[in-house]
């Protein structure tokens, strides 16, 4: 009879031995099958069972989080949501996030590990921590003066502090309610779809994700080229330039808006645009130079985020010499960013050194603990310190008497540059106001704001005058905003 009670025994252990073995199996080798397996709610639930961290903007927050009562319980809610709708993208229970809320997500949600002092803990009891929250390098003043500046036209206004690279405006329109998409109703599906369909394209983040044509801004970056390369020693001499020009190996005459650009120096040039000087001097420059100098500001450059990436400005390296002249002076196949010619602006305002541009000042934990500090990105020099100054000479020039007049702000430096990129079939599209722009109080040591407005829609004629009409004004707004002026 013992022996029989001794197998009985023996084959309950087996089986509870195999039991333990597959708990262990389930629970350890395929939990992450399990975890990811899409009938798999509690994830999802667990993930909305707390409020989610904020974004904050001049230290408060523009996000928050209401408490529906749901089984997916809290849902995310925006403060002047189009507004800073380019800035904090969406979090939708739907359809995923966006921008800050998609990068700085792990901190946001609580799920980043460096958020608890105990993580091991936290895994053992799978309890989250609060979610922490990202301070932004926005200026509310700069940010609210170009969403105004704009006024629901298509376009984009990117600023940045020129010795940090700290980003100050982000602005794009028109624009939409990234609320309308936080939560899981039909209402949501309905709001997705509307704005997918909106021919204006709200969701489009024009300041870093669409790259136009830069037209005469482009110049900026065209006059570095000639400067550090010695084509060009005397801002006033003459650079016997033909008007027209004769694109090199075509029978293409390039001609200029205005009158007064035949062996124009190249102070006069940049005041007034003239494109045949700067298709010569790119010529006269060469591809090779032309193409490290762009690069040099950034052209080309497909890592480029702030955190979110940015579509890459483009300047084509492989050009004959008429392709070269057209590129260099924004056309062609050159294409840019308002965040990219916020850049160019940004170098030649802190002295040839660009700083890369960083939208994150810090990351916090719930109680305001610092967890990960932003600082300022790397820089690199992009062009002599003495060809800056004289480009700074240049772009003030354009401010005081040149195509830039309305960018001015009394007791303040500006500089600045104008202009109309063409586009479309045959040139036939309504032209993009351009204009980029940097700019110092007077009683300040270092310019403190650089700036780039577009204006898909510009009103104004095709001259050089519509950069200054129509995106000289929203740059200048958003300078007198920084500047506190």
């Amino acid at each position: 009879m013992a022996r029989y009670i001794r197998h009985a025994w023996a084959f309950c252990a087996l089986l509870l031995a195999a039991l333990l073995v597959n708990a262990a199996r389930v629970q350890v080798v395929q939990a992450g099958s399990y975890d990811a397996n899409p009938a798999n709610r509690r994830p999802t639930i667990a993930r909305y069972q707390q409020p989610r961290g904020d974004i904050l903007v001049g230290g408060e927050p523009v996000t928050g989080s209401n408490d529906t009562g749901e089984q997916l319980r809290y849902e995310r809610s925006y403060r002047d949501g189009p507004l800073y709708a380019p800035v904090t993208g969406f979090a939708s229970q739907m359809y995923g996030s966006t921008f800050l809320e998609d990068t700085e997500d792990g901190v946001l949600s609580g799920t980043d590990p460096m958020l608890s002092p105990f993580p091991l803990w936290n895994d053992v009891t799978r309890k989250p921590s609060p979610g922490g929250d990202v301070v932004t390098t926005i200026d509310r003043d700069a940010q609210q003066a170009a969403y105004q500046g704009l006024h629901g036209r298509r376009g984009a206004v990117a600023a940045i502090e020129p010795a940090t690279g700290r980003i100050l405006a982000l602005v794009s329109t028109p624009s939409y309610d990234p609320a309308e998409l936080s939560g899981n109703s039909e209402a949501t599906a309905s709001a997705w779809a509307r704005l997918n369909h909106d021919p204006e394209k709200p969701m489009l983040n024009r300041a870093v994700r669409q790259t136009y044509p830069p037209g005469s801004t482009f110049k900026v970056v065209t006059a570095a080229a000639a400067l550090d390369a010695g084509v060009v020693t005397d801002l006033d001499a003459s650079t016997d330039s033909p008007d027209p020009y004769r694109l090199p190996g075509t029978r293409t005459r390039l001609t200029n808006e205005g009158d007064g650009c035949a062996d124009a120096s190249l102070r006069e040039a940049f005041k007034w645009s003239c494109n045949t000087v700067f298709a010569k001097l790119a010529v006269d420059v060469g591809a090779a130079d032309m193409s490290a100098t762009a690069q040099a500001f950034g052209f080309n450059d497909t890592r480029l985020s702030v955190p979110f990436e940015a579509a890459p400005s483009t300047f084509d390296t492989h050009v004959d010499k008429a392709q070269l002249a057209l590129s260099s002076i924004g056309q062609y196949n050159t294409r840019a960013t308002p965040l990219q010619m916020a850049m160019v602006a940004a170098a030649v305002a802190n002295g040839g050194r660009l700083r890369t541009p960083y939208l994150v000042e810090r990351t916090t934990r719930h109680g305001g603990e610092t967890l990960t500090g932003g600082g300022m990105r790397p820089d690199r020099q992009v062009m002599r310190p003495d060809t800056a100054v004289r480009l700074r000479e240049l772009m003030t020039d354009v401010v005081t008497d040149g195509t830039g007049t309305n960018a001015a702000i009394p007791r303040a430096v500006v500089g600045g540059k104008t202009g109309t990129a063409q586009h479309g079939v045959g040139n036939s599209g309504v032209p993009y106001a351009w204009f980029v722009s940097w700019a110092q109080a007077d009683d300040d040591l270092e310019p403190r704001v650089a700036v780039a407005v577009v204006v898909e829609d510009a009103s104004a004629d095709r001259g050089e005058i519509s950069g200054g009409g129509d995106a000289a004004p929203i740059a200048r707004e958003v300078m007198r905003a920084v500047l506190g002026l």
